[in-house]
């Protein structure tokens, strides 16, 4: 919780994949009731938690209408357990017993009644506080040095779970506050989950469970962004090694549904959580989510890999750039996979059944988004659209009830030149082990595009392990300000006929007009942004458009430039005319912390790079000849120190053409 109004000053073993999986099968057992599993931390949480929709704004009737909403919406059948009430719910002060005090404004019933009325409903119910003097928001007590009294409190009004913060901790060890609260509630003899939110500052997966502890968060906060979750998911590899039955590494809480992304990002969102056996803790409002947020959050073949009793956390196989390969082995020698895409654009991605840690010829597959159900000689493939994921679950087994798995790919490219053809390049690919035959094939062209030539094809047939591949030029006519275009393919198979569609989309460009353009005056193809929108003419802020201040460095004010956060991307099209790139670069004054560097980038190369800076560094002019640069990229990295307060500035930014 580092943010409310203004910035508070923090917040809120295997040995291969393979092996895993065969260890895994081995030791096969019927799992343990679900209810009983999450209670003793043998299974990652799941649940909802109030903070990252409603913030400070809670009361007894959110909680109660929200626990209503969890049974209703399916969501306690899908294994939505704990309702956990965030930050806010007490009394600034503690009673004249010095134990806590509910909110006698907001949650005027206590929280006891509050626990039965949940606990009615079969759920569990969680609290929170800091292992510090105040919480991060500062409107009650922490409960450094009232461990006992208030372990007991919460064991007393029937709560099943305590996330426990960092704030304010008067800088005393993490090892001795969080180790403290632990052995207070197994004083308690009350069965309860225990959360560690240390932001993963002292490297809690080391000593989290030793504490007392069922899961550790292993970052800071995370941003209904996709910059911040995709940062959040970098920060998860490697600690796999220490996540398993008992002990689970924490990336924080879900944002699915709460509108800062898009439903494809959303769903690449839950299903790497779920890949990582994160605890798969809701974060919108579930009481009026649509169909599509519950369709993610209530995805049973998901939740399923997040919840597999041998407890193997998911990884990184493969990283591509753009592209990643994530995958997870499964207690009943199935193994799950990832395919993530990361670009501006739709991506046709592969991998093959070894490099999961399966063996074999033949493979069952289901999409776990669509619940289709193919079979596979070995090859893993789809077209993942910009910022999506494919999740599939394969086993290694012959499954001839199924046609077999065949994909059809659009490529265009990400962007299209104002005034100039482009080319599609159409695929039709087989990786099953029967024919698809009689296949007929149709492109058809973008509004104010034309086809050069026909736009369908009739395949005779495409064999097992072969594809069948076509370029169409596209010509522009009377073109918008984007490029729709789409392909789709029929098909017989020894199991009936079959369809696949696939579509391409992107913004038509223009080059730089000649002269001086300024960075803020800019068309920008993409931006991300660590904390909040990238400002144009003044400095980041806070988490809102527009709330920036004068772009100041070091006391310098400069009247125009960015704001960003990072990491940041800035990409703007130039077209390959432009001759040279300025900026005065460095932190913003609007925060004394801080840690940056700067890059640009030019088709992809580092055109320049600076060292770290740090707050109180000076600011570095940095001038960067472009000829012939197609794509320009103004990116901002950590500077290894975690991202909190990364304002930085790219001052007087301005492409000459």
């Amino acid at each position: 919780m580092r943010r409310l109004v203004g910035l508070l000053a923090a917040a809120c073993l295997t040995t291969g994949l393979a092996a895993a999986l065969t260890a895994a099968s081995a030791e096969a057992a019927p799992a343990a009731p679900n209810a009983v599993q999450q209670e003793t931390g043998a299974l990652p949480p799941m649940g909802w938690n109030s903070w990252n929709k409603f913030g400070c704004n809670i009361n007894e009737t959110l909680i109660r209408e929200t626990a209503d909403a969890i049974v209703s919406s399916g969501l306690r059948d899908a294994g939505y357990q704990y309702v956990n009430i965030d930050d806010c719910w007490a009394e600034q002060n503690r009673n004249a017993e010095g134990k806590f005090e509910a909110n006698h404004e907001r949650f005027p019933s206590g929280i006891k009644a509050l626990a039965d009325y949940v606990h009615g409903k079969g759920l569990k119910l969680g609290i929170y506080t800091s292992a510090g003097t105040q919480t991060c928001a500062k409107t009650m007590p922490g409960a450094l040095d009232h461990e006992d009294v208030d372990a007991q409190t919460f064991a007393d009004w029937g709560v099943d779970y305590l996330k426990y913060d960092n704030c304010n901790n008067e800088g005393r060890p993490a090892l001795e506050r969080y180790t403290k609260m632990g052995d207070a509630i197994k004083k308690t003899g009350r069965p309860m989950i225990y959360a560690l939110c240390e932001w993963g500052e002292n490297q809690p997966w080391l000593w989290g469970k030793t504490s007392g502890a069922q899961l550790w968060r292993t970052t800071g906060d995370i941003s209904d962004n996709w910059t911040s979750m995709t940062g959040i998911l970098d920060q998860q590899v490697g600690l796999e090694k220490y996540s398993g039955p008992g002990g689970w590494n924490d990336p924080d809480m879900l944002e699915v549904g709460n509108g800062g992304m898009t439903d494809a990002e959303y769903r690449s969102h839950f299903a790497l959580w779920s890949l990582m056996n994160a605890p798969l803790l809701a974060g919108n409002d579930v009481r009026s989510m649509p169909a599509a947020t519950k369709a993610i959050l209530a995805n049973k073949d998901v939740v399923a890999l997040d919840q597999d009793w041998a407890g193997v956390q998911g990884h990184k196989v493969r990283d591509d750039g753009d592209t990643e390969v994530w995958a997870k082995p499964m207690s009943d020698g199935s193994a799950a996979v990832v395919l993530f895409n990361r670009g501006i654009s739709n991506a046709t991605m592969t991998v093959n059944a070894s490099d999961i840690g399966l063996s074999g010829r033949d493979f069952r597959v289901r999409d776990l988004w669509t619940g289709a159900e193919t079979e596979s000689a070995g090859t893993l493939r789809a077209t993942v659209p910009s910022h999506g994921s494919a999740v599939f679950r394969v086993w290694p087994a012959k499954f001839p009830a199924a046609a077999p798995a065949a994909t059809l790919s659009l490529d265009t490219g990400s962007y299209f030149p104002a005034g100039k053809p482009f080319t599609a390049h159409v695929r039709l690919a087989n990786d099953g082990s029967t024919p698809l035959a009689a296949a007929r094939v149709t492109v058809s062209a973008p509004s104010g595009w034309q086809l050069d030539g026909r736009g369908d094809v009739l395949v005779p047939v495409v064999a097992p392990g072969k594809s069948w591949d076509r370029a169409v030029t596209v010509k522009p006519v009377k073109p918008g300000a984007q490029v729709a275009i789409s392909a789709k393919a029929s098909y017989t198979t020894g199991w009936g006929r079959r369809s696949l569609s696939a579509d391409a989309s992107g913004p038509v460009v223009t080059p730089f007009a000649s002269g001086v353009t300024p960075m803020s005056k800019a068309p920008f193809l993409l931006t991300e942004n660590g904390w909040g929108p990238v400002e144009r003419g003044t400095s980041n802020g806070e988490n809102q458009a527009g709330d920036g201040n004068p772009i100041t460095i070091n006391g310098q004010v400069y009247a125009d430039g960015l704001g960003a956060h990072a990491p940041s991307l800035v990409r703007v099209y130039l077209g390959g005319s432009c001759q040279t790139f300025h900026s005065v670069v460095g932190l913003d004054d609007e925060f004394a912390t801080g840690s940056v560097t700067f890059e640009v980038r030019g088709d992809g190369k580092t055109l320049a790079s600076t060292e770290v800076f740090r707050h109180g560094s000076a600011a570095q002019a940095v001038d960067v000849p472009l000829g012939g640069v197609q794509v320009l990229d103004l990116v901002v990295t950590d500077g290894g120190d975690g991202n909190n307060t990364d304002h930085a500035d790219w001052a007087d930014a301005a492409v000459t053409c």
